[in-house]
Formats: C-alpha cells, structure tokens, sequence
C-alpha cells in the first residue's frame, strides 16, 4: 500500500525498559533508611528521657542518702552511758543496774582508778546453783575474776554497757574470791544469788 504525503515514516517498534521498577527499589530503600533513622531518633530520645528522669529521681532521694547525725548519736549516746558516775550517783547506778532482790548472798559495787584491783572473798557459800551477775561502766573494758578454793570459775574481760550473767555450781560448801580491775576509771557491781536448792 503506498505510504500517505505527510505522514512519518514508519518504524520497528523497540521495546524501552521501564523505569519504574528500579525507582520501586529506590524507594524501598529510603523507606527502609527512614524507618531506620526514625528508629535510631527514638533509642537517643528515651535514653535522653531516661537519664532526664534518673536525674530527676536522684534529686529527689539526696536528701534520703546524705548522712546525718543519726548515724554518730548513738555512738556518742554510748560513750555518756559508759562514762563513770560519781560517788553521789553510784548507788542509784547500782540500783537501776541491779536491783536488790531478797535471796542475794553476795553484792559489791564501788569506783576504781585505771589499774586498782578490788578484791573480797565470801566464805562459806553452800553447796548450789547460783547466778552471778557483772556489770561495769567505763570507757574502757573491765576484767571480773571469780575464783573458788580450786578452779577459776569466772575470767571474763567485759565491754562496759550491758549486764553479764553467768551460772555458777559449787558441789560443796565453798568460799569463792571475786576480783575486779578495770583498765581506766571505772564504776563496777557484782550480785551472787542462788537458784537451785542448797544443802
């Protein structure tokens, strides 16, 4: 057929490659790259937020963890309960300490110098359980030594502060020493009462 004046000529037909898929690639990329980014932006924003608030917290609890005085009175409170009281005070020392009860057979109480040694010796104790009880004040240890005609019953070096007992038996009538010697100045008592039958 002859070809029309006027009209292009005609051409085999090539076929381009789209586009398209290559920029769909792209675009994924960015997504990805975005969500990625976005995903970094929120880590910094909670660990920023998150040391915001641990800050937040320490200033509240400061004044909770600063040490304060609690912490040196009770030491301080110790070292006036442990300083000797006077010859004035010493009996209701003795009698807050130890109270005097009926069946006691042996009580002594007194104020020693650091160094001096009290001693006495209580004869014809029978044959029994007793409890002996030892207390001291100072600020330094005492040592309380019991002794009877054969044994060191008790040898104890106390902190001052709180009351001792011990239990004693004695298989046969018996006549025990008691001794005591502080290292510094020092309020001391003593109380020996049976709680076991005797005889």
């Amino acid at each position: 057929m002859p070809a029309m004046q006027g009209a292009p000529p005609r051409q085999n037909a090539v076929s381009i490659p789209d586009p398209s898929p290559s920029r769909k690639a792209s675009l994924r990329i960015r997504a990805r790259a975005a969500v990625v980014l976005w995903a970094t932006a929120v880590l910094v924003a909670t660990a920023s937020l998150a040391g915001c608030e641990y800050t937040y917290d320490e200033g509240w609890r400061a004044p909770e963890s600063v040490p304060g005085p609690a912490f040196t009175e009770p030491a301080f409170r110790d070292q006036l309960r442990n300083e000797p009281v006077t010859e004035a005070e010493l009996e209701d020392w003795v009698e807050e300490e130890l109270p005097n009860i009926e069946r006691q057979l042996v009580m002594d109480y007194g104020i020693l110098t650091g160094g001096e040694i009290k001693s006495e010796t209580a004869a014809g104790l029978p044959a029994g359980t007793y409890a002996l009880a030892l207390v001291c004040r100072s600020q330094r240890r005492v040592t309380f030594t019991v002794r009877s005609d054969q044994f060191t019953l008790v040898d104890l070096t106390l902190r001052c502060g709180s009351i001792r007992s011990n239990v004693i038996y004695l298989s046969k009538e018996s006549a025990l020493t008691f001794r005591v010697e502080p290292r510094s100045l020092a309020n001391y008592a003593y109380r020996l009462t049976p709680i076991g039958p005797s005889g």
